[in-house]
């Protein structure tokens, strides 16, 4: 039997079909067989920048870290380039809340390593008014011949894509520690810069930071070079020296400092070596056996679309507060200690990242309307990696979960946000962080695959990786890439795959390549069994299980369960205080949902230590469903809010303030 699905409506899905179809028979070569009503433009909406007048091509940042004030200061470098026709009188560049203290150019560009323009120039420069989502726009007035600004400036204490951490929030309690989350639209808050992925930069930086800290950014740093500790700058200061030569866009420009040490993850080791991980010590050897794996991630990726081209691939392991599973920054893989769980079990999350490298980094959504170009691609790629390293069961385990995710969601969801070519414009890019981008995007790669085949579809993605390397497109791109691939050579693909539909229509299409997994309906069944009283707890091989199979067992029970059975499963599984997050997050909500109190206090001392949204919104949103648990809510939010980075504490303001956010 197939597992459910959403269903369009059949007139809507018949009309798409005879538009596919007619296009294959009749339609010009020339023109998109699949066309939007309303495809993104080039200009991100998002963004005040206009880079047909003036755009940057290489940004270089000069700033010091100060720990004691929680702010970056310093300059930021842009080399510039106009558009055509004459240079229009001011370069428009995104903030939020930056103090600027000086603009200046230079008719030579000077944001090379080891380059300097000859001579600067005071310019004039004024901040217009500050909006809600997009920062304020900094207009600086420039003569014809320019060709760099430099930006004298310091970031805001409340920066919100900088977390600054206490010592006491760190694993080693000695030092504190600084990350930066850029993604989505949150670079202008800590470097004033032309802040959209259609606009691709090369970066470079000098950082200082004070000793014994390290410095680490999304650019190839050879760990075992002979200044990889710094340059002493002073008896207390540090200074370290960056440079990434592949253009990318703003959001993956990131920096993290604190007491960090690191470890080689590639069996060549040392300079042969590309793969490793940094973590503070405390951290270090959990984190290293945890993802020894990587190097053959890479490898497997590598084999079937196109070699990695990001030298080195590292990961980070961040403190706890770390709003995100993951960040994909070129690399340097930012990463949450919630997925060292000790087994290899969550290692989904480094397949995730790494798949980046392909899907988003390297090919890149011009506007955040083609988010899912990045990460619907991302999450395919993702269980192909998982495939090849762990087995077919494992795939599908993850495919499972993660359609059974989207649907959940979806039920949530208006239909506006359940599509894949989301309209985004004057909202915040963050509202289109679902699983509609994720696992809805995933689901129609999926689908193509089983029409046209899996030989012909990882051709198809290689040669779409090599083509737009390098490069932010849009979905209309793509749709005229897989045309022209696929749809045009053969007129029964149209009828199978309603291409349309998929991406701008709510819902999950017919025809759908539902995943399933025999070993999920194994648990599911087991599932059954104990919620009707036919097994008791004891009796279910849960302990024998991998975590996704007790994820399953633990989402196909009853909503509602009695205080009898959750104590039986507790006692039978430890549950209350287990060590896999996935797991832990799980009965935890199921504990809030049906008023189990002897897990009270590991929900409190999870949600202080843990920032990770996905752990921690849906927490939040079952306590507020009920006057005492919306008093919990907040008692335990006023101890854990100092330690959430700003993106989860807008998320949980909204939440308590009944914005939903």
């Amino acid at each position: 039997m197939r597992a459910p699905c959403l269903k369009l409506h059949l007139a809507p899905l018949a009309i798409l079909a005879a538009l596919a179809c007619a296009c294959i028979c009749g339609c010009s070569p020339k023109g998109p067989m699949f066309p939007l009503d309303n495809p993104a433009p080039r200009a991100d909406t998002h963004s005040y920048a206009k880079p047909e007048e003036w755009k940057m091509t290489r940004v270089f940042l000069d700033l010091d870290v100060d720990f004691h004030r929680k702010v970056l200061r310093g300059t930021a470098l842009l080399d510039l380039e106009h558009g055509p026709g004459s240079p229009a009188a001011a370069v428009i560049l995104d903030t939020r809340a930056l103090t600027v203290e000086k603009a200046e150019w230079s008719a030579s560009q000077g944001a090379k390593p080891g380059a300097e323009a000859e001579t600067w120039s005071d310019a004039e420069f004024s901040l217009g008014p500050d909006d809600p989502i997009l920062g304020a726009p900094l207009r600086i007035e420039l003569p014809a011949e320019a060709r760099a600004v430099r930006i004298t400036y310091e970031t805001s204490p409340g920066a919100v894509a900088l977390q600054w951490l206490e010592p006491a929030q760190t694993a080693g309690k000695k030092q504190p520690f600084l990350f930066s989350q850029s993604q989505a639209i949150q670079a202008r808050s800590w470097i004033p810069l032309q802040d959209s992925p259609g606009i691709r930069v090369t970066y470079g930086a000098k950082i200082r930071v004070p000793r014994p800290l390290r410095a680490v950014m999304s650019a190839d740093t050879n760990p075992f070079a002979e200044d990889a500790s710094g340059k002493a700058i002073d008896a207390s200061t540090l200074e370290f020296r960056f440079d990434q030569p592949k253009p990318i866009p703003s959001y993956l420009i990131a920096l993290a400092v604190g007491d960090l040490a690191f470890a080689n993850l590639d069996p060549r080791g040392g300079r042969q070596g590309r793969t490793g991980v940094y973590a503070e010590p405390s951290v270090l050897p959990r984190a290293a056996s945890e993802f020894a794996d990587t190097e053959k991630m890479v490898e497997s990726i590598e084999a079937r679309f196109g070699p990695y081209r990001w030298g080195r691939y590292d990961l980070l392991i961040l403190p706890p507060s770390f709003p995100f599973g993951g960040m994909e920054n070129p690399c340097l893989t930012f990463a949450t200690p919630t997925v060292i769980a000790g087994d290899k079990s969550l290692v989904s999350l480094v397949a995730h990242e790494l798949a980046h490298s392909w899907s988003g980094n390297l090919v890149t959504n011009a506007t955040w309307r083609d988010f899912w170009l990045n990460e619907g691609f991302t999450t395919y790629l993702e269980r192909r990696i998982l495939e090849d390293i762990y087995g077919k069961d494992r795939a599908d385990m993850e495919a499972v979960l993660g359609y059974r995710t989207l649907l959940d969601e979806m039920k949530t969801l208006p239909e506006k946000d359940q599509i894949l070519y989301v309209d985004l414009k004057g909202r915040d890019p963050d509202d289109g962080f679902t699983q509609v981008p994720y696992e809805k995007g995933a689901l129609f790669l999926r689908t193509i695959e089983g029409a046209v085949g899996r030989e012909k579809f990882d051709a198809f993605l290689r040669s779409y990786f090599d083509k737009y390397a390098f490069q932010s497109i849009t979905t209309q791109d793509f749709l005229g890439e897989l045309a022209d691939a696929f749809f045009r050579e053969d007129p029964r693909l149209g009828s199978k795959i309603p291409v349309l539909a998929w991406v701008t229509q709510p819902g999950i299409p017919e025809g759908a390549a539902i995943p399933s997994s025999p070993l999920l309906k194994h648990v599911a069944e087991a599932a059954a069994a104990f919620a009707d009283g036919k097994t008791q707890a004891a009796s279910v091989p849960f302990k024998r299980w991998s975590s996704l199979e007790q994820l399953h067992f633990l989402r196909s029970l009853p909503k509602g369960l009695d205080a009898a059975r959750m104590k039986a499963l507790d006692e039978a599984f430890g549950l209350t205080h287990s060590g896999n997050s996935e797991v832990a997050a799980e009965w935890l909500l199921m504990s809030v949902r049906n008023g189990y109190s002897p897990a009270y206090p590991r929900l409190e001392s999870f949600l202080i230590e843990v920032g990770r949204r996905k752990f921690i919104k849906p927490l939040y949103e079952e306590l507020v469903k009920t006057p005492e648990g919306r008093a919990r809510a907040l008692a335990i939010y006023a101890k854990a809010r100092p330690g959430y980075h700003p993106m989860a504490v807008a998320t949980v303001d909204g939440i308590l303030q009944g914005k939903g956010k």
